[in-house]
């Protein structure tokens, strides 16, 4: 069967950010994502929702920043879905992930899912159950209503420096973030931060950011991002795959059916074709109905 594809003219629209920031300790991820969060949420009327899996690190600068918290005491992909999900649906616009890297390595976190499935056998065959997990976390970032800010451990290494009178000191730097590999990818921006607390931008989509290296970051840095998140179009309606399900809940037709419907009328899952997925959701409804009456008419 051949789909139907429909191209359109490319637009600006307006949006939720996604920022990702990783370093080693004492590197300043946690003192920085709360400025950043608290400043955007003044601009989007918005309290902010910090989701913390540091036990309890964020609550130490309350005194500081206002914010509201709740604190994770085990790390599975699912949990992280659950609190992104209670966040939005309380009206939060506004939400912190701090850190990211326990859904991957803490407790039950990813690796150590693999590892309680597996047991002594095949990790292969264990990975067929956690990723589905873990992309359904991804997807749920991207997805959700709302500004999400994200700090991520990094893999740390020592290197030995001269300081300034020529004695050799050793330094701590920071890698690659501890997460899934190439989930960088999915960010409006992603920023390392080093013990200097020197914030390096190495991956932007707002042009006004790239390549800046800022010591001790604060609010004009949201200025900037936030200037470029709410330039451009209004922003078209969408749907989500878990609303359209709910859709056609309504109308008593099941998930695997919706499927059959947009095949019905050649066309794939899109999320900005509301309308239209609806309208076939609705006569492939009709039609099975059709055929049920047809069949008690016959009996």
């Amino acid at each position: 069967m051949t789909m139907e594809f429909k191209f359109k003219k490319a637009t600006k629209e307006q949006s939720f950010g996604r920022w990702a920031t990783f370093g080693p300790p004492g590197s300043g991820k946690t003192y920085t994502s709360l400025i950043f969060a608290t400043c955007l949420a003044k601009l989007r009327n918005s309290r902010v929702a910090y989701i913390d899996s540091e036990h309890g690190s964020a609550s130490k600068y309350a005194d500081i920043f206002d914010f509201d918290v709740i604190n994770l005491d085990s790390f599975s992909p699912i949990i992280y879905v659950q609190a992104i999900n209670a966040a939005e649906n309380t009206g939060y616009r506004v939400i912190v992930i701090d850190s990211l890297s326990h859904a991957w390595n803490g407790k039950d976190g990813a690796l150590e899912m693999v590892d309680r499935i597996a047991g002594s056998g095949n990790k292969f065959s264990a990975w067929r159950t956690v990723t589905p997990q873990h992309n359904d976390l991804v997807e749920s970032m991207l997805r959700v209503n709302a500004d999400l800010f994200v700090t991520m451990r990094s893999k740390v290494e020592y290197v030995v420096e001269k300081d300034d009178r020529g004695k050799a000191v050793p330094r701590k730097v920071g890698l690659a973030p501890i997460q899934r590999e190439g989930l960088e990818y999915e960010f409006d921006v992603v920023a390392d931060m080093d013990t200097d607390n020197i914030l390096h931008i190495s991956k932007t989509r707002c042009p006004t950011l790239t390549g800046q290296h800022i010591l001790k970051p604060a609010d004009d840095v949201i200025d900037i991002f936030s200037q470029w998140l709410t330039s451009g179009e209004k922003p078209r309606e969408r749907i989500t795959k878990s609303q359209l399900a709910e859709f056609a809940k309504q109308l008593s037709m099941e998930p695997v059916e919706i499927g059959e419907a947009l095949n019905a009328r050649k066309m794939m899952f899109d999320e900005f074709r509301v309308e239209e997925m609806k309208q076939a959701i609705i006569d492939f409804a009709r039609s099975r109905q059709n055929s049920i009456q047809t069949v008690n008419n016959v009996l």
